[in-house]
Protein backbone atom coordinates (compact mmCIF):
# COMPACT_ATOMS: atom_id res chain seq x y z
CA UNK A 1 0.00 0.00 0.00
CA UNK A 2 1.35 3.56 -1.05
CA UNK A 3 0.15 6.64 -2.09
CA UNK A 4 -0.11 7.82 -5.64
CA UNK A 5 -0.11 11.04 -7.31
CA UNK A 6 -2.92 11.21 -9.41
CA UNK A 7 -1.17 13.71 -12.07
CA UNK A 8 2.59 12.34 -12.27
CA UNK A 9 2.18 8.71 -10.43
CA UNK A 10 4.71 10.01 -8.19
CA UNK A 11 4.66 6.97 -5.12
CA UNK A 12 4.99 8.19 -1.47
CA UNK A 13 5.24 5.96 1.72
CA UNK A 14 1.41 5.20 3.05
CA UNK A 15 1.84 7.14 5.78
CA UNK A 16 3.76 9.89 4.36
CA UNK A 17 2.62 13.41 6.17
CA UNK A 18 1.37 15.00 2.97
CA UNK A 19 -2.03 15.27 1.17
CA UNK A 20 -0.59 16.61 -2.05
CA UNK A 21 2.52 15.28 -4.15
CA UNK A 22 5.44 17.46 -4.87
CA UNK A 23 3.70 18.27 -8.40
CA UNK A 24 0.72 19.90 -6.57
CA UNK A 25 -0.92 16.83 -7.71
CA UNK A 26 -3.87 14.86 -5.51
CA UNK A 27 -2.78 11.71 -3.68
CA UNK A 28 -4.77 8.25 -4.35
CA UNK A 29 -4.19 5.85 -1.62
CA UNK A 30 -3.19 2.62 -3.84
CA UNK A 31 -3.96 -0.92 -2.73
CA UNK A 32 -2.62 -4.64 -3.23
CA UNK A 33 -6.03 -5.50 -4.11
CA UNK A 34 -6.43 -8.90 -4.38
CA UNK A 35 -8.64 -10.18 -7.73
CA UNK A 36 -10.50 -13.06 -5.31
CA UNK A 37 -12.96 -11.34 -2.92
CA UNK A 38 -14.98 -13.57 -1.37
CA UNK A 39 -18.81 -11.65 -1.30
CA UNK A 40 -19.88 -14.08 1.39
CA UNK A 41 -17.50 -12.93 3.69
CA UNK A 42 -19.80 -9.44 3.93
CA UNK A 43 -23.00 -11.53 4.12
CA UNK A 44 -21.21 -13.14 6.95
CA UNK A 45 -20.36 -10.17 8.55
CA UNK A 46 -24.12 -8.94 8.46
CA UNK A 47 -24.96 -11.39 11.43
CA UNK A 48 -22.80 -10.14 14.07
CA UNK A 49 -22.95 -6.81 16.92
CA UNK A 50 -19.06 -6.76 17.20
CA UNK A 51 -17.25 -3.92 15.88
CA UNK A 52 -15.05 -3.25 13.20
CA UNK A 53 -17.53 -5.75 11.56
CA UNK A 54 -20.86 -4.16 12.27
CA UNK A 55 -19.65 -0.96 10.63
CA UNK A 56 -20.93 -0.70 7.30
CA UNK A 57 -17.57 0.96 6.31
CA UNK A 58 -15.27 -1.72 8.03
CA UNK A 59 -17.19 -4.63 6.96
CA UNK A 60 -15.41 -3.92 3.56
CA UNK A 61 -11.74 -4.15 4.87
CA UNK A 62 -10.60 -5.97 1.83
CA UNK A 63 -11.45 -3.10 -0.34
CA UNK A 64 -10.24 -0.23 2.26
CA UNK A 65 -6.77 0.27 3.87
CA UNK A 66 -5.48 -2.11 7.34
CA UNK A 67 -5.53 -0.78 10.41
CA UNK A 68 -4.62 -3.18 13.44
CA UNK A 69 -8.07 -3.03 15.29
CA UNK A 70 -6.67 -1.00 17.82
CA UNK A 71 -6.31 2.38 15.66
CA UNK A 72 -10.24 1.48 14.28
CA UNK A 73 -12.23 4.89 15.41
CA UNK A 74 -15.40 4.01 14.49
CA UNK A 75 -19.40 4.46 16.06
CA UNK A 76 -20.23 2.30 14.52
CA UNK A 77 -20.83 4.17 10.53
CA UNK A 78 -22.41 3.31 7.36
CA UNK A 79 -25.38 0.70 7.60
CA UNK A 80 -27.83 3.01 5.87
CA UNK A 81 -31.17 2.11 4.08
CA UNK A 82 -31.83 2.14 0.44
CA UNK A 83 -35.26 3.31 -0.36
CA UNK A 84 -37.58 2.40 -3.43
CA UNK A 85 -38.70 5.28 -3.76
CA UNK A 86 -41.66 4.54 -5.55
CA UNK A 87 -43.69 7.85 -5.17
CA UNK A 88 -40.90 9.81 -6.09
CA UNK A 89 -40.39 7.89 -9.26
CA UNK A 90 -43.71 7.56 -10.56
CA UNK A 91 -42.81 11.62 -10.33
CA UNK A 92 -39.75 11.89 -12.18
CA UNK A 93 -41.53 9.55 -14.84
CA UNK A 94 -39.28 5.97 -14.49
CA UNK A 95 -39.86 2.91 -13.47
CA UNK A 96 -37.33 3.00 -10.72
CA UNK A 97 -35.48 4.82 -8.40
CA UNK A 98 -33.53 3.61 -5.13
CA UNK A 99 -32.54 6.76 -2.47
CA UNK A 100 -29.45 5.26 -0.53
CA UNK A 101 -29.51 7.99 2.74
CA UNK A 102 -26.04 8.50 4.04
CA UNK A 103 -28.02 11.25 6.73
CA UNK A 104 -28.40 7.99 8.64
CA UNK A 105 -24.84 8.02 9.78
CA UNK A 106 -23.95 8.99 13.53
CA UNK A 107 -23.36 12.61 13.29
CA UNK A 108 -26.14 12.67 10.38
CA UNK A 109 -23.93 12.71 7.17
CA UNK A 110 -22.11 10.67 4.38
CA UNK A 111 -18.89 12.18 6.02
CA UNK A 112 -18.94 10.04 8.90
CA UNK A 113 -17.69 6.74 6.30
CA UNK A 114 -14.53 8.56 5.74
CA UNK A 115 -13.75 10.45 8.98
CA UNK A 116 -13.69 6.44 10.64
CA UNK A 117 -11.07 5.72 7.98
CA UNK A 118 -9.01 8.98 8.43
CA UNK A 119 -9.06 9.20 11.88
CA UNK A 120 -7.54 5.46 12.16
CA UNK A 121 -5.22 6.29 10.36
CA UNK A 122 -4.54 9.54 12.40
CA UNK A 123 -4.14 7.27 15.71
CA UNK A 124 -1.80 4.74 13.82
CA UNK A 125 0.39 7.57 12.82
CA UNK A 126 0.11 9.15 16.33
CA UNK A 127 -1.01 12.38 14.99
CA UNK A 128 -1.36 15.18 18.31
CA UNK A 129 -4.74 17.08 16.37
CA UNK A 130 -6.95 17.00 13.95
CA UNK A 131 -8.24 19.63 12.02
CA UNK A 132 -10.86 20.50 8.66
CA UNK A 133 -12.67 23.30 6.75
CA UNK A 134 -16.51 22.80 6.76
CA UNK A 135 -19.46 24.03 5.65
CA UNK A 136 -20.80 22.12 8.67
CA UNK A 137 -21.13 18.58 8.20
CA UNK A 138 -17.47 18.13 7.96
CA UNK A 139 -17.01 20.05 11.44
CA UNK A 140 -19.77 17.97 13.31
CA UNK A 141 -18.03 14.27 12.13
CA UNK A 142 -14.76 15.57 12.52
CA UNK A 143 -15.48 16.93 16.48
CA UNK A 144 -17.51 13.52 16.74
CA UNK A 145 -14.50 10.94 15.53
CA UNK A 146 -11.89 13.30 17.25
CA UNK A 147 -13.78 13.04 20.34
CA UNK A 148 -14.04 8.97 19.83
CA UNK A 149 -10.33 8.75 19.71
CA UNK A 150 -9.33 11.23 21.90
CA UNK A 151 -8.12 13.51 20.04
CA UNK A 152 -7.95 17.32 20.44
CA UNK A 153 -10.02 18.94 17.12
CA UNK A 154 -10.06 22.33 15.58
CA UNK A 155 -12.00 23.37 13.04
CA UNK A 156 -12.60 25.89 10.32
CA UNK A 157 -15.93 27.31 9.87
CA UNK A 158 -16.98 30.84 7.62
CA UNK A 159 -18.51 33.36 9.68
CA UNK A 160 -22.08 33.37 9.43
CA UNK A 161 -22.12 30.51 6.37
CA UNK A 162 -23.25 27.57 8.33
CA UNK A 163 -26.73 25.91 9.51
CA UNK A 164 -27.07 26.75 13.36
CA UNK A 165 -27.85 22.89 14.11
CA UNK A 166 -24.33 22.00 12.19
CA UNK A 167 -22.78 24.49 14.42
CA UNK A 168 -24.74 23.13 17.45
CA UNK A 169 -23.53 19.85 16.97
CA UNK A 170 -19.55 20.99 16.73
CA UNK A 171 -19.98 22.66 19.78
CA UNK A 172 -21.94 19.59 21.63
CA UNK A 173 -19.09 17.21 20.56
CA UNK A 174 -16.36 19.94 22.04
CA UNK A 175 -14.12 20.78 19.28
CA UNK A 176 -12.06 23.98 19.08
CA UNK A 177 -14.17 26.54 16.43
CA UNK A 178 -12.57 28.87 14.61
CA UNK A 179 -14.71 30.83 12.42
CA UNK A 180 -13.22 32.59 9.49
CA UNK A 181 -14.50 36.07 8.03
CA UNK A 182 -14.52 34.46 4.76
CA UNK A 183 -16.04 31.93 3.06
CA UNK A 184 -15.41 28.07 2.68
CA UNK A 185 -12.50 28.52 0.17
CA UNK A 186 -10.70 30.85 2.36
CA UNK A 187 -11.59 28.33 5.68
CA UNK A 188 -9.91 25.16 3.16
CA UNK A 189 -6.78 27.65 1.84
CA UNK A 190 -5.88 28.44 5.86
CA UNK A 191 -6.84 24.97 7.61
CA UNK A 192 -4.21 23.91 4.93
CA UNK A 193 -1.47 26.23 5.96
CA UNK A 194 -1.77 25.50 9.41
CA UNK A 195 -1.64 21.73 8.28
CA UNK A 196 1.67 22.36 6.88
CA UNK A 197 2.92 25.04 9.01
CA UNK A 198 1.66 23.77 12.54
CA UNK A 199 1.49 19.94 12.22
CA UNK A 200 -2.08 18.94 12.37
CA UNK A 201 -3.53 16.12 11.14
CA UNK A 202 -6.06 17.41 8.20
CA UNK A 203 -9.44 15.20 7.85
CA UNK A 204 -10.61 17.42 4.92
CA UNK A 205 -11.45 15.14 1.65
CA UNK A 206 -7.96 16.64 0.76
CA UNK A 207 -6.79 13.68 2.90
CA UNK A 208 -6.51 10.78 0.52
CA UNK A 209 -7.85 8.34 3.46
CA UNK A 210 -10.93 10.07 3.37
CA UNK A 211 -12.22 9.01 0.25
CA UNK A 212 -11.28 5.78 1.30
CA UNK A 213 -14.28 5.11 3.42
CA UNK A 214 -16.73 6.96 1.26
CA UNK A 215 -15.54 4.29 -0.93
CA UNK A 216 -18.26 2.28 1.23
CA UNK A 217 -21.33 4.05 -0.01
CA UNK A 218 -21.00 2.62 -2.70
CA UNK A 219 -19.85 -1.40 -1.65
CA UNK A 220 -22.91 -0.99 0.46
CA UNK A 221 -25.14 -0.01 -1.74
CA UNK A 222 -24.28 -3.05 -4.31
CA UNK A 223 -24.49 -5.15 -1.41
CA UNK A 224 -28.11 -4.08 -0.42
CA UNK A 225 -28.83 -4.49 -4.58
CA UNK A 226 -27.36 -8.06 -4.21
CA UNK A 227 -24.79 -7.00 -6.73
CA UNK A 228 -27.03 -6.15 -9.46
CA UNK A 229 -26.14 -2.75 -10.94
CA UNK A 230 -28.16 0.08 -11.53
CA UNK A 231 -28.03 2.13 -14.95
CA UNK A 232 -27.37 5.43 -13.30
CA UNK A 233 -25.62 6.64 -10.06
CA UNK A 234 -26.71 10.08 -9.07
CA UNK A 235 -25.23 12.73 -6.17
CA UNK A 236 -24.71 15.99 -5.37
CA UNK A 237 -21.40 17.93 -6.25
CA UNK A 238 -19.78 20.38 -3.73
CA UNK A 239 -16.27 19.35 -3.42
CA UNK A 240 -16.39 16.97 -5.37
CA UNK A 241 -15.44 14.00 -2.93
CA UNK A 242 -18.02 11.69 -3.18
CA UNK A 243 -17.42 12.00 -6.92
CA UNK A 244 -14.36 10.71 -6.76
CA UNK A 245 -14.56 8.16 -4.05
CA UNK A 246 -17.66 6.72 -6.02
CA UNK A 247 -15.54 6.69 -9.02
CA UNK A 248 -12.21 5.05 -7.31
CA UNK A 249 -14.82 2.33 -6.21
CA UNK A 250 -15.98 1.39 -9.26
CA UNK A 251 -12.87 0.91 -11.02
CA UNK A 252 -11.57 -1.13 -7.71
CA UNK A 253 -14.49 -3.37 -8.10
CA UNK A 254 -13.51 -3.64 -11.97
CA UNK A 255 -9.90 -4.35 -10.83
CA UNK A 256 -11.15 -7.02 -8.97
CA UNK A 257 -13.78 -8.76 -11.16
CA UNK A 258 -16.27 -7.81 -9.08
CA UNK A 259 -17.96 -5.89 -12.23
CA UNK A 260 -18.00 -6.71 -15.42
CA UNK A 261 -18.77 -2.87 -16.40
CA UNK A 262 -19.52 0.08 -15.07
CA UNK A 263 -22.68 1.99 -14.61
CA UNK A 264 -23.00 5.65 -15.83
CA UNK A 265 -22.44 8.56 -12.73
CA UNK A 266 -24.00 11.80 -12.74
CA UNK A 267 -22.89 14.83 -10.54
CA UNK A 268 -25.60 17.45 -9.69
CA UNK A 269 -23.94 20.98 -8.60
CA UNK A 270 -26.05 24.17 -7.88
CA UNK A 271 -26.15 26.44 -9.83
CA UNK A 272 -24.38 29.64 -7.95
CA UNK A 273 -21.88 26.89 -6.70
CA UNK A 274 -21.38 24.74 -9.79
CA UNK A 275 -17.41 24.80 -11.10
CA UNK A 276 -17.33 21.48 -11.96
CA UNK A 277 -20.35 21.78 -14.50
CA UNK A 278 -19.14 24.71 -16.31
CA UNK A 279 -15.59 22.36 -16.46
CA UNK A 280 -18.35 19.48 -18.50
CA UNK A 281 -19.57 21.87 -20.36
CA UNK A 282 -16.30 23.34 -21.66
CA UNK A 283 -15.49 19.34 -22.28
CA UNK A 284 -12.86 19.46 -19.13
CA UNK A 285 -10.63 22.26 -20.88
CA UNK A 286 -10.37 24.66 -18.62
CA UNK A 287 -11.88 25.26 -14.69
CA UNK A 288 -12.56 28.59 -12.98
CA UNK A 289 -13.01 28.81 -9.37
CA UNK A 290 -16.14 30.82 -8.58
CA UNK A 291 -17.88 32.55 -5.80
CA UNK A 292 -20.22 30.24 -4.89
CA UNK A 293 -23.99 31.22 -3.56
CA UNK A 294 -26.87 29.00 -2.63
CA UNK A 295 -29.37 27.66 -0.14
CA UNK A 296 -27.82 24.45 -0.17
CA UNK A 297 -24.58 25.26 2.50
CA UNK A 298 -23.19 21.76 2.43
CA UNK A 299 -22.44 21.87 -1.30
CA UNK A 300 -21.17 26.07 -1.23
CA UNK A 301 -18.04 25.16 -2.67
CA UNK A 302 -16.37 27.80 -5.23
CA UNK A 303 -12.96 25.73 -5.61
CA UNK A 304 -13.11 21.74 -4.71
CA UNK A 305 -10.11 20.15 -3.75
CA UNK A 306 -11.00 16.77 -5.45
CA UNK A 307 -11.85 18.34 -8.96
CA UNK A 308 -9.24 16.08 -10.60
CA UNK A 309 -10.45 12.97 -9.08
CA UNK A 310 -13.98 13.59 -9.93
CA UNK A 311 -13.61 14.22 -13.61
CA UNK A 312 -11.30 11.36 -13.67
CA UNK A 313 -14.52 9.32 -12.09
CA UNK A 314 -17.09 11.26 -14.80
CA UNK A 315 -14.47 10.73 -17.48
CA UNK A 316 -14.38 6.53 -16.12
CA UNK A 317 -18.13 6.30 -16.32
CA UNK A 318 -19.23 8.43 -19.38
CA UNK A 319 -20.47 10.55 -16.88
CA UNK A 320 -22.65 13.95 -16.91
CA UNK A 321 -22.94 16.83 -14.68
CA UNK A 322 -26.06 19.17 -14.36
CA UNK A 323 -26.82 21.87 -12.44
CA UNK A 324 -29.63 23.02 -10.79
CA UNK A 325 -31.09 26.56 -9.05
CA UNK A 326 -32.07 26.62 -5.67
CA UNK A 327 -35.74 26.75 -6.33
CA UNK A 328 -35.75 23.38 -8.04
CA UNK A 329 -33.36 22.09 -5.33
CA UNK A 330 -35.97 23.12 -2.94
CA UNK A 331 -39.19 21.74 -4.30
CA UNK A 332 -37.14 18.21 -5.04
CA UNK A 333 -36.41 18.43 -1.06
CA UNK A 334 -40.32 19.12 -0.24
CA UNK A 335 -41.11 15.84 -2.56
CA UNK A 336 -38.61 14.16 -0.61
CA UNK A 337 -39.50 14.94 2.31
CA UNK A 338 -43.42 14.64 1.68
CA UNK A 339 -42.11 11.12 0.13
CA UNK A 340 -41.60 10.23 4.57
CA UNK A 341 -38.22 10.18 3.46
CA UNK A 342 -36.67 13.76 4.24
CA UNK A 343 -32.71 15.65 3.54
CA UNK A 344 -31.39 18.45 3.60
CA UNK A 345 -31.57 20.98 0.77
CA UNK A 346 -28.21 19.41 -0.86
CA UNK A 347 -29.00 15.84 -0.97
CA UNK A 348 -32.25 17.31 -3.20
CA UNK A 349 -29.94 18.29 -5.82
CA UNK A 350 -29.89 14.47 -6.73
CA UNK A 351 -33.55 14.83 -7.22
CA UNK A 352 -33.70 17.92 -8.57
CA UNK A 353 -30.98 17.10 -11.34
CA UNK A 354 -32.69 13.62 -12.08
CA UNK A 355 -35.62 15.30 -13.17
CA UNK A 356 -33.63 17.84 -15.53
CA UNK A 357 -32.08 14.43 -16.85
CA UNK A 358 -35.22 12.65 -17.68
CA UNK A 359 -36.67 15.71 -18.95
CA UNK A 360 -33.79 16.53 -21.61
CA UNK A 361 -33.71 12.84 -22.21
CA UNK A 362 -30.27 11.91 -21.12
CA UNK A 363 -31.84 8.99 -18.58
CA UNK A 364 -34.47 7.20 -20.23
CA UNK A 365 -38.10 5.89 -18.63
CA UNK A 366 -36.51 2.12 -18.20
CA UNK A 367 -33.43 3.12 -17.25
CA UNK A 368 -32.81 2.20 -12.74
CA UNK A 369 -31.00 4.99 -10.96
CA UNK A 370 -29.96 5.03 -7.50
CA UNK A 371 -29.77 8.32 -6.28
CA UNK A 372 -27.35 9.26 -3.21
CA UNK A 373 -29.06 11.71 -0.07
CA UNK A 374 -26.08 13.14 1.56
CA UNK A 375 -27.25 15.01 4.81
CA UNK A 376 -30.30 14.34 7.21
CA UNK A 377 -33.25 16.57 7.12
CA UNK A 378 -33.15 18.11 10.23
CA UNK A 379 -29.34 19.01 9.34
CA UNK A 380 -30.79 22.44 8.29
CA UNK A 381 -34.50 22.63 9.88
CA UNK A 382 -33.99 26.55 8.84
CA UNK A 383 -34.71 25.86 5.39
CA UNK A 384 -37.84 23.61 5.99
CA UNK A 385 -39.56 26.28 7.70
CA UNK A 386 -38.60 29.04 5.09
CA UNK A 387 -39.99 26.69 2.49
CA UNK A 388 -43.38 26.28 4.35
CA UNK A 389 -43.84 29.02 6.50
CA UNK A 390 -41.60 32.07 5.07
CA UNK A 391 -42.79 34.84 2.91
CA UNK A 392 -42.90 33.13 -0.50
CA UNK A 393 -44.37 30.17 0.78
CA UNK A 394 -47.87 30.93 -0.64
CA UNK A 395 -46.27 30.72 -3.94
CA UNK A 396 -44.72 26.65 -3.20
CA UNK A 397 -46.76 24.47 -4.79
CA UNK A 398 -45.97 21.69 -1.70
CA UNK A 399 -45.78 24.38 1.25
CA UNK A 400 -47.50 23.03 3.96
CA UNK A 401 -48.70 25.14 6.47
CA UNK A 402 -50.24 25.05 9.44
CA UNK A 403 -54.02 26.42 9.99
CA UNK A 404 -55.25 27.65 13.68
CA UNK A 405 -59.20 27.09 14.62
CA UNK A 406 -61.24 27.44 17.32
CA UNK A 407 -61.08 24.34 19.04
CA UNK A 408 -64.97 22.76 18.66
CA UNK A 409 -65.94 20.24 16.41
CA UNK A 410 -67.45 22.21 13.22
CA UNK A 411 -64.18 24.24 12.77
CA UNK A 412 -62.39 20.71 12.45
CA UNK A 413 -64.65 19.16 9.80
CA UNK A 414 -64.31 22.33 7.46
CA UNK A 415 -60.40 21.95 7.79
CA UNK A 416 -60.44 17.93 7.19
CA UNK A 417 -63.56 18.23 4.45
CA UNK A 418 -61.01 17.38 1.07
CA UNK A 419 -59.75 14.64 3.09
CA UNK A 420 -62.44 12.64 4.84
Amino acid sequence: MNLTCVDCSREYDADADRTRCDCGGLLDVTLPLSDEIDRGTFDQRLGTWAKPDVSGVWRYRELLPTFADQHIATKPEGNTNLYDARTLAQWLGIDQLWLKHEGENPTGSFKDRGMTVATSHALKVRARMVACASTGNTSASVAAYAAEAGLPAVVFVPDGKISPAKLGQTVAYGARIVQIRGDFDAAMTLVQQASAELGIYLLNSINPYRLEGQKTILFELLHQLEWRLPDWIILPGGNLGNSSALGKALAELQQTGVLSHLPRMAVIQAEGASPFYEAFRSDFRSFEPMEANTIASAIQIGNPVSYSKARRAIELTDGVVESVTDDEILDAKARIDQSGIGCEPASAATVAGLQKLVHSGVIGRGDSVAGILTGHLMKDSDAVMTYHLGDAAADRPLANRPVVIDPTMDALREVLRDEL
